[in-house]
């Protein structure tokens, strides 16, 4: 399922509901309906930035370890499986953040699921 975040800001940003919702708790908001008004912009951008600093810390996850372990061990060494694409928090969130930052700016909301 898709979520479309829109605001006066900013043109529409779409993602899948499982990475806003990534996002959104992060920001204490129900990833099915809701708004940041342009009074907690400030403090969402704040939170996402700080976020996104922590998880390039960190670059790759179990997750994706996993994955490399699945197709490549001991036993076997899957050389036609497709290789690794990681697409980072930092960058599923980046529009969103863009979005956060015009309407901080700009004084607007940000809405969803309405």
């Amino acid at each position: 399922m898709l979520i479309t975040f829109t605001s006066k800001a900013a043109a529409e940003v779409t993602m899948y509901k499982e990475h806003a919702k990534r996002i959104l708790d992060l920001l204490g908001k129900d990833v099915n309906r809701g708004v940041i008004t342009a009074a907690e912009a400030p403090e969402a951008v704040e939170v996402l930035e700080k976020e996104i600093t922590e998880t390039r810390k960190h670059a790759a996850s179990a997750d994706v370890q996993r994955d490399v372990h699945a197709h490549h061990d001991e036993v076997r060494d899957d050389k036609e499986h497709e290789g690794m694409e990681i697409v980072s928090f930092a960058t599923r969130a980046y529009p969103l953040l863009e979005m956060l930052r015009a309407a901080r700016d700009g004084g607007y909301d940000v809405l969803w699921g309405v």
